[in-house]
């Protein structure tokens, strides 16, 4: 847990070291309950982890370790897309399946200002971008396709101090 001043208490120091090591470009994958996590780090991504297991928050939940990211994360403006999500599967699209995590995750990004949609990217195209991301942090979220990947940015030298 991380005691500071303006520093959201859920953010680990682990996490907020990672924050702070990406550079412009590079992506971070909040990760569900579900997703492989371990597996995709055995690939190079550092494994953060935020769930039940090795987390005081008992299974921190994506929305709000989301906001608290964004509060610290200045996302790409120079993309298409600043985020993304993991599509449903055609099964799950033929049955009409709702993700209602997606639209407070759209609300909590456009609450911050991001002017881009979420991208929706193909279930193993997404684990596939996951493991060239710099971080995933394994959440306690049990929404189905609760996944989202967020592509840092720029902060303008006007407004460092």
């Amino acid at each position: 847990m991380v005691v500071l001043k303006g520093i959201p208490s859920v953010l680990s120091p682990e996490l907020l070291y990672a924050l702070a090591k990406m550079g412009h470009g590079d992506e971070i994958v909040l990760a569900d309950a579900n997703f492989p996590t371990s597996s995709i780090c055995a690939c190079g991504p550092k494994e953060i982890r935020a769930d039940a297991l090795c987390n005081l928050y008992a299974g921190l939940g994506i929305p709000k370790l989301l906001e608290a990211i964004l509060k610290l994360l200045p996302l790409d403006t120079y993309v298409p897309h600043a985020a993304a999500v993991m599509d449903l599967v055609d099964s799950d699209k033929r049955r009409g399946l709702a993700v209602p995590v997606w639209v407070t995750y759209s609300d909590l990004l456009t609450e911050t200002g991001t002017r881009t949609p979420i991208e929706t990217v193909e279930r193993f195209a997404f684990y596939e971008r996951a493991k060239k991301a710099f971080a995933v942090v394994a959440t306690g979220e049990t929404a189905l396709y609760g996944n989202l990947i967020l592509k840092k940015g720029v902060i303008p030298a006007e407004l460092l101090q």
